[in-house]
Order: structure tokens, then C-alpha cells, then sequence
């Protein structure tokens, strides 16, 4: 079985916009037109998307959790005006990517002792 993904998609003026973020390794990656326009990891609770539209219009999409419904909600802004907003009860896509990033610091921090003790 694949990453789970939460995926965020809307139609703006015949463009389709898409935004996926993995609930295990903190890869998000936004696509246009099922295009690749923009990719970077996070694993914290708030992340921005800068894209060009197909009219030449810049967009950005803005991934954050709200900490009073608990839901991960996506903003798309065309020209600085929001279009959409879309939520998501996805909490636990930030539990993974926790869990995730501290597992990280502790292989790290196992592999500095080994290196010191040996």
C-alpha cells in the first residue's frame, strides 16, 4: 500500500488545481493541469505554494491546520484574492509528520553516540 495523501482540488476558470500532502514524509506538491508546478517539504503547520497560472497570473496556496476545528484547510489566492477555501479533518496527516520527524532526530542522535563511543 502507497503513502496516504490528503489531496485538495479546485477548479479555477478551467484550470484545475491540485494540492497533495503526504501523511507520513511531510512531501507536498501542487500541480496545475496535472502538471508539477511546485514541491517541498514540511513538516510543520503551515506551508505556502507561489505558482504561475496558465493566464499568467500568479497564485498561491496556503496549507495550514487550524488549531481550534483541528481541520487542514487549504486557501487558494489568485492575485492576492481568495477564491477558495477547503478543509479537510486531517489532523493526524501533522501526528504523522511528527512522528515521523522525531523518529529522524532520533536516528540521528543514535548515530552521533555510536560515533562517539566507538
Amino acid at each position: 500500500m502507497g503513502p496516504q495523501m490528503v489531496c485538495f482540488k479546485y477548479d479555477l476558470n478551467q484550470e484545475n488545481i491540485e494540492l497533495q500532502a503526504s501523511n507520513w514524509c511531510g512531501l507536498e506538491q501542487a500541480y496545475i493541469n496535472g502538471k508539477r508546478v511546485s514541491r517541498k517539504l514540511n513538516f510543520g503547520h503551515n506551508s505556502e505554494h507561489q505558482v504561475v497560472l496558465k493566464d499568467g497570473k500568479p497564485a498561491r496556496l496556503h496549507l495550514f491546520l487550524d488549531p481550534a476545528t483541528e481541520q487542514l484547510i487549504c486557501r487558494i489566492y489568485k492575485q492576492n484574492n481568495l477564491v477558495a477555501s477547503l478543509k479537510q479533518g486531517k489532523r493526524e496527516l501533522y501526528r504523522s509528520r511528527l512522528m515521523s520527524q522525531q523518529s529522524i532526530l532520533a536516528l540521528g542522535l543514535l548515530a552521533v553516540f555510536l560515533l562517539m563511543v566507538s
